[in-house]
């Protein structure tokens, strides 16, 4: 069963917090594994990627980052446990063959993921909404914290229609920085 969700990547104009028709705005639509402690592991682990590459530049390339280590994950799926379908760190273009997919009904590392346009509307089948809030800096500063909205399970008018009603009229379950969301919705219990 999937669970859908958008994800919403935002710089800020004013640094106030409060949405701005300035601010600058991805958003991604993820098919599957879109509930909390997926999504916000993720994440974490985007993050410290980009803090460790020092490669964050906003919300287009940190949505892309998403999505492509997103669909990196799901290249097993491709492998499928036959020993005889390996991927070349050498070749990577071979997993690019049509031939090479043949097996596959559906391969999921080329679906399940896209790049969305807020004014468009959402589906209206997704489960959870999600804001990440980047602040706006100089990709060479130090890393900063990233700030989370996490919605309720369903917890927003869910219909194809206008996005951005969807997120304001949305209940958030959490909003505050990454790590905090990590601690108190995936925290392992004891």
């Amino acid at each position: 069963m999937s669970t859908r969700s958008q994800l919403r990547f935002v710089e800020r104009v004013d640094q106030d917090g409060k949405p701005t028709d300035n601010d600058r705005v991805a958003q991604v639509y993820r098919h599957s594994d879109g509930y909390p402690e997926s999504v916000l592991r993720d994440l974490a682990q985007l993050k410290e990627l980009l803090d460790s590459t020092r490669a964050e530049r906003g919300p287009g390339y940190t949505a892309a980052s998403f999505m492509f280590l997103d669909k990196l994950s799901t290249i097993d799926l491709y492998l499928d446990g036959d020993p005889e379908r390996t991927i070349d760190a050498a070749q990577p273009a071979d997993l690019l063959e049509p031939d090479n997919m043949e097996h596959l009904d559906q391969p999921m590392f080329l679906l399940g993921h896209g790049v969305e346009n807020p004014a468009d509307g959402i589906h209206g089948d997704e489960e959870y909404l999600y804001v990440v809030e980047l602040p706006t800096r100089n990709p060479f500063d130090d890393p900063s914290e990233w700030t989370v909205k996490v919605s309720g399970h369903s917890a927003f008018p869910r219909w194809d229609g206008p996005t951005e009603e969807a997120f304001e009229r949305a209940s958030w379950q959490f909003h505050g920085p990454l790590e905090h969301a990590l601690e108190e919705i995936v925290a392992e219990p004891a």
